[in-house]
């Protein structure tokens, strides 16, 4: 008789980096049908876990954090998991989860403290490394028995960003069926090699609005550093912090494309199945064969004196479609 797998992948940074570690639960779910998955992750990710039909339950690092040490360790031993991955790895829950007496934990071990927090080490080294960020986070499920090279493809069509909610009706409103329309996410939270601004106004400026519908969206904290824009640019529509992050994946589900460098929204985008053009360096680490978003539709272009160009050929592809 086969165990019952009851799984906690640990992945507490931010909304690209989780999306790419979905692939993992997809996999799981694929070998092993009546595992329960659980994801522990800041809240501000939680919409994205939820969204993911492979996670049966999302576990908030924040919430787990306001109990006291004694609290946590109790709280996770109730949930009975039978292992803990290790994907983005913090002392503070290695050490947790070993208190707690999960059977299996596996880390790495380019971290010192895995040595003595986990019992299935697995050799990866992230730097080194020519896979990609999804491709690396698989290579932790050899302690599985799952042991081979997944291609990019593949991850991306075991990502199940499924669950979304319907859109208000206001929100619905701003999409106009007669044109594509297309969501340009300027800033990055400071994760990612960002375009200049003056680059993306002039973007907007020589995009036929006859054709696209533009947005421009971004974090409220965001808007100080994006306000030239929806200054110099009126026909685009500001909705930069006005829909909440459920709201935003299920109107990034509704657009056709969307432009972006390497940050959260444009992973959605990609997962979604929409056009996501992400501008990107071709420095180390932050590279497009690290970090590219897994969809199909991705259109990588690299930032330099022919950007605005090569969004605007793809863009004139889209239209076709």
């Amino acid at each position: 008789m086969q165990q019952k797998f009851n799984i906690l992948i640990s992945r507490t940074d931010s909304i690209g980096d989780v999306i790419l570690t979905l692939p993992m639960a997809g996999i799981l779910k694929q070998k092993f049908p009546d595992a329960k998955i659980s994801f522990l992750g800041k809240n501000y990710t939680r919409d994205i876990i939820n969204t993911c039909e492979h996670i049966d339950e999302f576990i908030s690092y924040d919430e787990l954090t306001k109990k006291s040490f004694d609290e946590q360790i109790k709280f996770i031993a109730q949930k009975q998991f039978t292992h803990c991955i290790h994907v983005f790895p913090v002392y503070e829950i290695a050490r947790l989860i070993r208190k707690a007496k999960v059977p299996v934990r596996i880390g790495t071990t380019n971290r010192v403290f895995h040595w003595v927090t986990c019992n299935k080490l697995i050799r990866l080294s992230r730097k080194k490394s020519d896979l990609h960020e999804a491709q690396l986070n698989c290579k932790l499920l050899s302690s599985f028995g799952i042991d081979k090279y997944f291609s990019i493809q593949f991850l991306n069509g075991n990502v199940g960003f499924t669950k979304f909610e319907n859109l208000d009706e206001s929100t619905v409103g701003l999409l106009d069926s007669n044109r594509k329309n297309i969501i340009i996410h300027p800033k990055s939270q400071g994760s990612a090699n960002e375009w200049a601004i003056d680059n993306y106004v002039q973007l907007i400026k020589n995009i036929d609005h006859s054709k696209y519908k533009v947005f421009i969206s971004g974090t409220e904290n965001e808007r100080q550093h994006i306000q030239q824009i929806i200054t110099q640019c009126p026909e685009a529509i500001d909705i930069v912090g006005k829909l909440k992050l459920k709201q935003f994946l299920s109107f990034i589900n509704a657009s056709d494309a969307l432009i972006a460098c390497s940050t959260g929204p444009l992973h959605i985008a990609s997962v979604c199945g929409k056009i996501a053009i992400g501008l990107f360096t071709d420095v180390r680490p932050m590279h497009p064969g690290r970090w590219s978003p897994i969809g199909s539709r991705t259109r990588i272009v690299l930032m330099n004196n022919d950007s605005t160009t090569e969004i605007k050929s793809i863009l004139f592809e889209l239209n076709k479609t």
